[in-house]
């Protein structure tokens, strides 16, 4: 287990990590800009709650527009911002923009909002997501008529490109207005589906798959201080009580075999956990039953043995060079 209190290690080391526990308190929290795209509903409403409930401020960014509003609602009138007579008028506790994360634009837009509210940005989230069950990619019964129809890409637009569009937007407004060493960070939701195999949803998961891609390409150049100084994370929940999507048949067959579901709350818990632990950078928290594992630094550390020693040497030799290269 590890503390609350102990750095979680580089996602290089060679020791192994067991289970994250995370530690969040209304200091580590304390009037940070956060700004979490897809918080209205499930997850990230939770994580939008917490935060606000820790006295951060939070931009909504949704489509959900109704839902959203009624949460910023909630926030500003549960924990509102209290200001010191003698001082500035606080901004406001929470605030809501209806942003669709695969049009940049309205993206932008999004930033463009916080930044002006709050003239600062600390972390970004990005739980917005997306599964259309109802259609199979590589469905057995498509024909040679049926499949000259162009299939639906909504999950790898919103999924990834959502992501990618968001990460860009954030890295930017991420660098403003912040001093010498404040910590800053973005946070991308995978899935369990982003390292394990999941049958019928095989668009959904390679969205999610490059969701892992785009974190472990940037973990290395984001810290740096010639760039952007901050960190990249992935939340990995496994099943969750908010995956709607799931059909009554799997929902019942889980609760059958006793297997975990976390909560939306305790998916957010891990998430604010690895916001405010300015330690983390390359991690991937997979969530199962509410615990949390970090399982980047073990598929590193146990690459010589799923890979062979010699081809992992190699291997480094190779990526040294690369990364030797794009540096310069």
């Amino acid at each position: 287990m590890i503390a609350p209190t102990e750095p979680v290690l580089s996602s290089n080391s060679a020791a192994p990590l067991t289970q994250f526990s995370p530690a969040v308190d209304q200091e580590a929290l304390f009037e940070k800009v956060i700004v979490i795209v897809g918080g209205s509903n499930g997850i990230g409403a939770s994580l939008v709650e917490l935060c606000c409930r820790n006295s951060a401020y939070v931009v909504i960014g949704d489509i959900d527009n109704a839902r959203g509003e009624a949460l910023s609602r909630k926030c500003l009138e549960q924990w509102p911002a209290i200001s010191d007579p003698a001082m500035p008028p606080k901004p406001p506790r929470s605030t809501f923009q209806h942003v669709d994360v695969t049009n940049y634009q309205q993206v932008v837009d999004l930033f463009d909002r916080a930044f002006k509210t709050y003239r600062k940005i600390d972390h970004v989230v990005v739980t917005a997501g997306s599964m259309e069950t109802g259609e199979n990619w590589f469905d057995q019964k498509l024909s040679l008529q049926s499949v000259r129809q162009a299939p639906s890409t909504k999950d790898l637009d919103v999924n990834l490109l959502g992501s990618m569009y968001v990460t860009r937007v954030a890295s930017v407004y991420l660098r403003h207005n912040r001093g010498p060493g404040v910590d800053r960070s973005i946070l991308l939701f995978s899935c369990a589906a982003g390292f394990k195999e999941t049958p019928g949803v095989s668009l959904y998961q390679a969205a999610k798959h490059g969701v892992q891609g785009l974190m472990r390409s940037l973990r290395p150049y984001f810290p740096s201080p010639y760039n952007h100084n901050l960190r990249i994370n992935t939340i990995c929940p496994w099943m969750t009580d908010s995956r709607t999507v799931l059909t009554k048949k799997v929902h019942d067959r889980w609760v059958k075999e006793g297997l975990p579901v976390s909560t939306p709350e305790e998916v957010a818990e891990v998430s604010a956990g690895v916001l405010a632990d300015d330690s983390l950078n390359g991690t991937s928290m997979y969530v199962e039953g509410g615990r949390a594992w970090e399982i980047e630094a073990n598929i590193d550390r146990l690459e010589c043995e799923w890979l062979g020693e010699e081809p992992s040497r190699v291997l480094a030799r190779g990526q040294k060079v690369l990364q030797e290269a794009w540096a310069a």
